[in-house]
């Protein structure tokens, strides 16, 4: 299956560097082209792709913005572009429901793994950059602002889900967690969206900062 891709980037040249990176894989198309965030939440609304791949800082519109529209709406999956320093800015993009994030100078390889990670639904890039960041947000205790997220509602989950949430948090993919679980990759799936329905969380990233935060 073909992954259809949207690049979102206001720097022409960093744009031009990416859309031959993931043109070069044989399973990724970039079907769009989008330089500030309007145009990318324009053209997410008309193309349809199964990826953002969103910078944070762009005219018009930012990033963060772009990338609450992007999945408020349902339109894709958001994997956003980052240099690590701008915490703030990756936070917002947690809260706003991203599914991954990738340090700007990433290798080419590690960049065409990261978009099939997100596009397969394990939103955690592992492990450089989102362990690094769920310790990050978690040793501060930022964790997204979500109307259920605190232990009487974690207490709702059952005893399965709970281990999942736990295994989310260590920063493991579906694969990883099914055999650290003795269970299969599909009833892996199954449990990760029931519990984040139940948390009222939008991304298994925001799940990861959740039990990191608590402790699950």
């Amino acid at each position: 299956m073909t992954i259809r891709v949207l690049v979102a980037e206001d720097q022409s040249a960093v744009r031009a560097g990416l859309v031959l990176i993931l043109g070069s894989a044989a399973d990724i198309e970039v079907v769009g082209e989008a330089g500030d965030g309007e145009e990318a939440v324009r053209l997410a609304r008309g193309l349809r792709p199964d990826l953002v791949l969103m910078d944070i800082q762009m005219p018009r519109l930012d990033g963060v913005s772009a990338t609450k529209q992007v999945v408020a709406e349902r339109l894709a999956d958001v994997l956003v572009l980052t240099t690590f320093d701008l915490d703030e800015y990756v936070f917002g993009a947690l809260r706003a429901g991203a599914s991954g994030f990738l340090l700007k100078d990433t290798e080419a390889h590690s960049l065409l793994e990261a978009v099939r990670t997100v596009a397969r639904g394990e939103g955690l890039i592992a492990p450089a950059v989102t362990r690094r960041l769920i310790a990050e947000f978690a040793g501060a205790g930022r964790v997204p602002a979500t109307a259920a997220a605190d232990r009487a509602v974690l207490d709702s989950l059952t005893r399965r889900e709970r281990e999942v949430l736990g295994c989310l948090g260590e920063g493991l993919s579906n694969a990883e967690i099914a055999v650290r679980l003795s269970m299969a990759e599909a009833t892996v799936k199954t449990h990760v969206s029931r519990l984040l329905g139940k948390l009222e969380l939008r991304s298994r990233v925001q799940a990861a900062v959740l039990a990191q935060e608590l402790g699950v």
